[in-house]
């Protein structure tokens, strides 16, 4: 029996939004299980009042690109100001992974899909990526009691009877908003990075420009994850605080490793760390941090702390080397060396500006005694942002540099003539 057209459009939107769905699924099922199991090491468990979901959500929230607010206050008596803006980034890692799989899993083994194709099944998932967004951003809300032990302020909340708290709750509109950023940043990542989903034919000329070079910085920045994984297991069965380390591993690794990755080809960063609060880990970041003014942190000021901080630089050069090398290989033999170093160049300039503005930290939380000032010991901040325009261009000159050099150690590998096109591939035999 022959299908009539308008069946078979039927059938392949409902496949399409099948699929989306179990995209969307999968990928907040498995932000919420990495942020739950980085949650638990540090002991976020035994959060009283049921508050435990909330926080979870909260993580979850911040991992697909969405906005809290944090407020707090001690009613008449003191005044209270708080304020969060940090991306768990093995989180978000782990849900990007996951949803850029399922999406494209469909659309591979074909060189060529055309453009309606790939909206039909873009706009499914964004949608429901979207609704499943909105239901976590209503959980992501919840208040907490702090205790002000023996401060001034501690002594009179406790003849008032008026406990200082914190709480957050989720900004629906800049959820949305920046959510859908995410997930539409995601899906045109996930078509320019994968070797096997088809492109539209317009684009299919594009390929040997952008690919092998997005594919390249891809596995560079998995790489350092990967070597992160294996550092943050070492520590934390050398040198004790387990939990503290998984923690660390299962909410930020990206955030660290990354970091390490721009501070490797001579970037740097600002900020400061001051009052109890503090990063978890490396201690070393934390002591060039550490102070009322904001310090510059790069490889000489680790350095002044650790001189095996130097290894960054070795590492960084090594792995640029090899992700030049990896680009050349999956570029078509035509490729000229200063081709591969303009498109790596400008593949590690797009990387290192999107790791900058995921990786940025700032915290802040502070409580005053009728507006007169900051209580001892309860307030502090964390900040790390990074210098831009340094990270950003270093980036594109050792991108550059790598793809160059990387083009000629990559010529006894290629085969004369190879074409790893999706226009090769669609072509008839014969």
């Amino acid at each position: 029996m022959s299908r009539t057209p308008g069946s078979s459009s039927s059938g392949g939107s409902a496949r399409a939004w099948r699929d989306a769905l179990v995209a969307a699924v999968a990928g907040f099922a498995v932000m919420a299980a990495v942020a739950a199991a980085g949650l638990m090491f540090p002991g976020a468990g035994d959060l009283p009042d049921g508050a435990f979901p909330h926080v979870l959500a909260a993580v979850v929230v911040m991992a697909a690109g969405g906005s809290l607010e944090v407020s707090g206050g001690a009613g008449l008596l003191a005044g209270a100001e708080a304020s969060l803006s940090v991306v768990p980034l093995s989180v978000t890692l782990a849900g990007a992974l996951t949803t850029g799989y399922l999406f494209l899993r469909p659309l591979h083994n074909r060189a060529v899909a055309r453009p309606r194709e790939l909206v039909g099944r873009a706009v499914p998932l964004v949608l429901l990526w979207l609704l499943a967004l909105t239901g976590v951003t209503f959980l992501a809300r919840a208040t907490f009691g702090i205790s002000t032990g023996d401060s001034p302020i501690g002594t009179i909340t406790d003849l008032l009877d008026s406990e200082p708290t914190v709480g957050f709750e989720a900004d629906l509109p800049a959820t949305l908003l920046y959510g859908f950023l995410w997930i539409l940043g995601l899906l045109l990542i996930a078509l320019l990075v994968s070797r096997r989903a088809p492109l539209p034919a317009r684009l299919v000329r594009f390929h040997s420009a952008l690919r092998p070079a997005a594919f390249a910085t891809m596995l560079l920045l998995l790489a350092y994850v990967v070597l992160g994984i294996g550092v943050g297991v070492v520590v934390a069965a050398t040198q004790g605080h387990a939990d503290r380390t998984f923690a660390v591993i299962l909410l930020g690794l990206p955030n660290l490793v990354w970091l390490a990755l721009t501070l490797g080809f001579g970037g740097a960063w600002e900020g400061r760390v001051e009052g109890p609060f503090g990063l978890p880990m490396p201690q070393l970041l934390d002591q060039v941090l550490r102070g009322s003014d904001l310090s510059t942190v790069d490889v000489a000021s680790l350095a002044e702390q650790d001189s095996r901080a130097w290894w960054l630089v070795a590492v960084a050069a090594v792995l640029l080397l090899g992700t030049g090398v990896l680009a050349a290989v999956r570029s078509p033999a035509h490729v000229r060396p200063w081709q591969h170093a303009l498109h790596l160049g400008v593949a590690m300039a797009l990387a290192t500006l999107t790791v900058c503005l995921l990786g940025r930290i700032q915290a802040q939380f502070g409580l005053s005694l009728l507006g007169i000032g900051d209580a001892d010991g309860l307030g502090g901040q964390v900040e790390l942002v990074p210098v831009l325009w340094r990270n950003v261009g270093l980036g594109l000159l050792w991108g550059a540099v790598a793809g160059f050099l990387g083009a000629l150690l990559a010529r006894p590998l290629h085969r004369r003539g190879r074409v790893d096109e999706p226009a090769a591939a669609a072509r008839p035999p014969g």
